[in-house]
């Protein structure tokens, strides 16, 4: 699951559209989509606002570059 972008599965285990999050963070669908088919990545200010509307912390929002020990 690496390569799978964590916008997309936080928007599927919370049960909403790539339409919706677009509407409320007033980015079309088609940048919503870019997002989450890593096409293109938000700024750091649009990843916090992702955040707040999904109410997660920003991090799991990322993917770790480095493991764990």
């Amino acid at each position: 699951m690496d390569n799978m972008n964590r916008i997309k599965v936080v928007l599927k285990e919370q049960g909403r559209t790539q339409t919706w999050l677009a509407k409320k963070i007033s980015k079309s669908y088609a940048v919503v989509t870019n997002y989450c088919n890593n096409n293109t990545q938000p700024s750091i200010g649009v990843l916090r606002k992702i955040a707040k509307v999904l109410d997660v912390d920003v991090r799991e929002l990322l993917t770790p570059t480095k493991k764990r020990a």
